[in-house]
């Protein structure tokens, strides 16, 4: 089972290999560390032989799009990409997950879920495992969260566009937030969207305080765009800087460090504002606040390339700076409590005897009586079954208090961590042919940390590669490999500024 397994991940991260050094020469061999540490991972029991850290993460460059059902998330991605690829309206209009990536066809194109699911590139690889766990339909199957769409639109050439449905629109809310939470950890860039016709964020208080809160709890608050669409509904009172205001002392009070709020708005469906002054106002303010987002998600593609090296130099320090004390805690406090079941336990047995032996014989000094010594001494045989027994019965009391003393302390424990099965790797270091008094985890040593080291200064080698394509203090032309990188970059994002230009040309 393991092989077959072992056999298939490394299959598919040959070919994510293969295409990654087409895409991005710089992190060619970045999947081979990857293996390196998966097998590290393997020998301690922090993954299953159908795991892969190179599957936890998004290797395109992806962009989530979050919000309530009326603040016009699918509007602005249309606008964005030029074309109709989500649908619209003022009530819930799509119940899905939607991941749009560029095609090879001029034609929307619609996937079903399993699409995303079969595929490591894609950030919901295998994420059908999760539906069928915390589902609370367990007939319900990938396809009803998740959906995939290709266009060819210049702008997503090079990642992905996450459209989520809001967070009023479907019943399904506990399996939409834990999606959402997945979607969260692994963006480089959020836009959470607002709807500046409810002025008052106190009617969102549950949007504020789930994305806001938890966002800030990863400390990685910085990849949140706060957009406030619709702005040109508040021009009647010309209060944008109130509205703003308000929602940005609502953001702080969540959390957030910064409660920036872009101000942005349709021309195409905006209301008639009969005030030139004001109309000019709004439509520079949108127009500015509208590029820098635009910036902000062309820029995404170099932000993953340094996000998947930190990712690799993330996992090293969580394996050897939380799972290894994790375990080795655990595993001292299973041998404390072993040894404390077991003197109980044999206390107990101990007091049975005596107690059988008193009914029995009515004496209990029978069995200290030097006859029995000498009865043995003289049947050799008697003697080896009766020490045979013995440690039998010993032997069994301690293994099941051992077994009982892991299963009590494994619960305790978490199955599901950024460095992996915890619980797994404890049970697989109280096995019975583990000694009892180890003082380290299995699969943990010497050349465990220095194979971590080793990964660290590689990851190190890989952002100084990046720095040697984009960073050039002394003004020199950067050469070779580094000068082709960086020629594809710059021409990239040269594209999806065009195709930023031409959406505000036609008031996207």
């Amino acid at each position: 089972m393991f092989n077959r397994a072992d056999k298939r991940v490394n299959e598919q991260l040959k070919r994510l290999s293969e295409r990654l050094a087409e895409e991005n020469p710089l992190l060619k061999d970045i999947v081979g560390q990857f293996q390196r540490l998966d097998r590290l991972a393997y020998r301690m029991g922090l993954l299953g032989p159908e795991q892969s850290y190179a599957f936890t993460i998004s290797w395109w460059p992806m962009v989530a799009v979050l919000g309530t059902f009326s603040a016009g998330k699918s509007s602005f991605i249309n606008a964005y990409l030029g074309q109709d690829v989500q649908r619209t309206g003022n009530q819930a209009v799509d119940d899905h997950f939607t991941v749009i990536c560029y095609g090879a066809s001029d034609a929307v194109k619609e996937l079903p879920g399993v699409a995303l699911d079969g595929d490591p590139r894609f950030p919901f690889y295998r994420v059908s495992d999760e539906i069928a766990r915390v589902g609370s339909d367990r007939g319900r199957s990938v396809d009803h969260y998740l959906k995939m769409k290709t266009c060819r639109a210049e702008p997503l050439r090079g990642r992905i566009l996450i459209d989520s449905p809001g967070f009023d629109a479907d019943e399904q809310r506990t399996e939409i937030l834990r999606l959402t939470d997945h979607i969260i950890d692994l963006s480089d860039l959020v836009l959470v969207f607002f709807d500046a016709r409810h002025p008052e964020p106190g009617a969102m208080r549950d949007t504020l305080e789930y994305l806001v809160s938890r966002v800030a709890e990863r400390n990685d608050a910085g990849k949140l765009m706060f957009i406030l669409n619709q702005i040109d509904t508040t021009w009647h009172e010309d209060n944008l800087e109130e509205v703003v205001s308000a929602w940005q002392r609502a953001v702080v009070r969540k959390g957030s460090d910064t409660g920036r709020f872009y101000c942005i708005y349709n021309p195409q469906q905006a209301v008639r504002i009969e005030e030139p002054l004001i109309e000019e106002r709004y439509r520079q303010k949108a127009g500015h606040d509208r590029d820098e987002i635009h910036q902000r998600i062309a820029g995404v593609t170099l932000s993953r390339s340094y996000r998947i090296v930190g990712s690799l130099q993330a996992m090293a320090d969580r394996i050897e700076q939380q799972a290894v004390p994790a375990l080795c805690e655990a595993l001292a406090r299973w041998s404390k409590r072993v040894a404390l079941y077991d003197g109980l336990a044999y206390a107990a047995l101990a007091a049975v005897v005596l107690a059988a032996t008193h009914l029995v014989t009515g004496s209990v000094t029978v069995l200290f009586q030097p006859g029995w010594i000498d009865y043995l001494a003289e049947r050799p045989m008697t003697a080896s079954l009766v020490g045979a027994g013995v440690i039998a019965i010993l032997g069994a009391i301690h293994y099941t208090m051992r077994r009982t003393a892991a299963r009590q302390i494994a619960r305790q424990m978490a199955t599901e961590q950024p460095e992996g099965n915890l619980q797994r790797a404890f049970l697989k270091n109280t096995r019975f042919w583990h000694s009892l008094w180890r003082n380290r985890p299995t699969g943990w040593g010497r050349s465990a940390s220095r194979l971590l080291r080793d990964l660290r200064e590689n990851a190190e080698g890989y952002v100084q590669r990046l720095n040697n394509a984009f960073v050039d203090p002394v003004g020199r032309h950067p050469e070779g490999e580094a000068a082709h990188q960086a020629t594809s970059v710059q021409q990239n994002n040269h594209n999806v500024s065009e195709g930023s230009n031409e959406e505000r040309s036609t008031g996207g």
